[in-house]
């Protein structure tokens, strides 16, 4: 067995859901147990996330202009390159759009036990009763400012990449890749395959970095859930039954809305859609993966929904790649959910930029799985003033169940993308 074979069996191993299921519960009893000894535990958690953190920057850049690239030089794609951009923005704009209305009729956030608020208060590190955190050494923290078009327009545009990329301002290097990615895509071949060699070197590197980072998580986990029980106790991971249960039926209503879609183009029967969703929709939630799905969903829109096979083959690698509704709405719903922890109330005009931050970043997360896509939390978060590092144990604890649920939306609703730039199939 090779030394790659080797690698790859440990990170199955590492990524099992009950591997991580385990070790959140050995951490939890290591941190009931020895409270003091896990309390030093906190920094190897710490050290783990500014390693992934290192990661997705240039993961992002590479990915998204690679991807982008590739789009409007390949002369099938390039045809319908209009096309799959804008099929492509809407079907994001409603990943985040239908969370993020859900959440505001149901919030599992707020409204919670006052038990269960005095402990995620302790965690997140504010008083269950109060906004924002008192600093003695500096006096008190002043109010948080309402945001206007014009914070939300400069916190897009990059004046300085270099600078962006120094201060880890992720959404305006994204904005930077989008836009570099698509005027690439026009300049000849013969002059652009040295970069697109070089941003496909970067991509492949920031995967494998990624596997690596993944191998040390079953430790990682027990630790960090450790340091956190051993503060807090084991209310804060109870109250995540409430958030997950909201992410589920809101992925359930949009996977639901991407079978209509498919229903229609198709112009075939639900049961028919049902039949040629069941094994990528089967695949997405076994694998958490969707480049392994790409198969399964290739031979469905093809061979059972009857869509042109040259455009699905062009089409398929390019959605799973860019197109993440799943990942989308995931950090729609957990960017609402610390902010209700927090107390933090989301303005008309804050909603607006949450959601074009989510599907921003959606687009950011090609490649990247478990722990990672977590993180991107981070960066929703920050563009509401609301902390984040704190709660990240949180959402790693659930995240072998939330991790299905994305994949198999990100699945489902790129399959109905991918019907959307299609042409009609030919009934006989």
């Amino acid at each position: 067995m090779s030394v790659s074979e080797r690698l790859h069996r440990v990170q199955q191993i590492a990524l099992n859901p009950w591997v991580i299921v385990s070790c959140i519960g050995l951490g939890g009893l290591l941190g009931a147990w020895q409270p003091r000894f896990s309390l030093g535990l906190a920094v190897i958690g710490e050290a783990y996330i500014d390693l992934l953190k290192m990661i997705v920057l240039p993961f992002m850049m590479s990915s998204v202009i690679f991807s982008l690239q590739t789009l409007f030089h390949e002369g099938g794609a390039g045809k319908i390159a209009k096309r799959v951009l804008w099929v492509f923005v809407l079907v994001s704009a409603m990943a985040a759009t239908v969370p993020g209305l859900g959440l505001m009729v149901y919030n599992p956030g707020a409204n919670l036990p006052e038990v269960t608020r005095a402990s995620l208060g302790g965690l997140v590190g504010v008083d269950a009763d109060r906004n924002n955190v008192e600093m003695a050494l500096r006096g008190a923290d002043e109010p948080v400012r309402a945001l206007t078009a014009r914070d939300v327009i400069t916190s897009l545009i990059p004046s300085n990449i270099f600078a962006s990329l120094a201060n880890g301002e992720g959404l305006k290097a994204l904005i930077f890749a989008l836009l570099f990615g698509a005027a690439a895509g026009g300049v000849p071949t013969r002059v652009s395959d040295g970069l697109k060699t070089s941003l496909e070197t970067v991509y492949r590197t920031c995967q494998t970095l990624t596997r690596w980072a993944n191998l040390p998580v079953p430790l990682v986990l027990i630790c960090m859930t450790a340091s956190q029980i051993a503060t807090t106790g084991m209310e804060p991971l109870l109250a995540m039954t409430r958030f997950v249960l909201a992410f589920l039926v809101l992925s359930v209503v949009i996977m639901g809305l991407a079978t209509l879609v498919l229903k229609r183009r198709a112009k075939c029967s639900l049961r028919e859609v049902f039949s040629a969703m069941r094994e990528p929709f089967a695949l997405g939630i076994a694998t958490n993966n969707s480049a392994t799905c790409m198969p399964a969903m290739m031979a469905a829109l093809a061979d059972d929904l009857k869509f042109a096979r040259f455009r699905v083959e062009l089409l398929v690698p390019l959605t799973v790649s860019i197109l993440r509704a799943g990942v989308v709405a995931y950090l729609v719903c957990a960017t609402m959910f610390v902010a209700a922890l927090y107390g933090r109330q989301i303005s008309a005009e804050e909603f607006a930029l949450l959601m074009l931050v989510s599907a921003l970043t959606g687009f950011a997360s090609a490649g990247m799985a478990g722990t990672v896509t977590v993180t991107l939390v981070g960066t929703a978060c920050s563009y509401l003033s609301v902390p984040f590092e704190a709660a990240f144990i949180l959402f790693a604890a659930v995240d072998p169940f939330c991790a299905m649920v994305r994949t198999a939306t990100n699945v489902v609703v790129g399959c109905a993308a991918i019907a959307v730039v299609c042409p009609e199939p030919l009934k006989l």
